[in-house]
């Protein structure tokens, strides 16, 4: 299917593709060591590692966290012309607003955003009180109405 074109299409079929054209921040490739630690040492654990695939996994996730390794050491070398970062590269929350920052001239660019994690976990836990609230009311009603024609249909009846 994929010599005769018409398998699916991947990144590799697109016109122009060249892989030295994405770059990403430290701050991406930091996840992506991360992500792939966690992976090599869940199928290297004695749970997955008598599987024959699982070992070719962790030997192919291992190859892949090297050169991800080496990608970040680049990033992080801050060595220019090794790996300048654009804005057109998979660029991280932090490395955006850093350079959103030094666009507007900002003195103290590595500063964090606010974060405001409690204010919305607080309107969050709002809403879901009001949404059981109502919940309940609506129960209750229904239930009270089922029991009104209960009792209707057996005065009835």
């Amino acid at each position: 299917l994929i010599q005769n074109g018409k398998g699916l299409k991947t990144v590799f079929d697109r016109p122009g593709f060249d892989e030295g054209d994405y770059a990403f921040s430290a701050e991406m490739l930091d996840l992506m060591v991360q992500e792939l630690d966690r992976l090599i040492t869940k199928y290297s654990s004695p749970e997955w590692n008598t599987k024959a695939t699982a070992n070719r996994v962790v030997e192919l996730l291992s190859e892949h966290r090297v050169l991800i390794q080496a990608e970040l050491d680049e990033v992080q070398s801050g060595v220019t012309g090794v790996r300048q970062l654009n804005e057109k590269d998979f660029l991280g929350r932090k490395e955006r607003e850093r350079r959103r920052q030094l666009k507007q001239g900002k003195a103290d660019a590595g500063q964090e955003p606010k974060d405001r994690t409690e204010y919305f976990n607080t309107i969050w836990q709002k809403a879901s009180e009001k949404r059981g609230k109502r919940r309940r009311e609506m129960i209750l009603s229904e239930t009270k109405s089922r029991l009104d024609a209960a009792t209707t249909a057996g005065k009835a009846g």
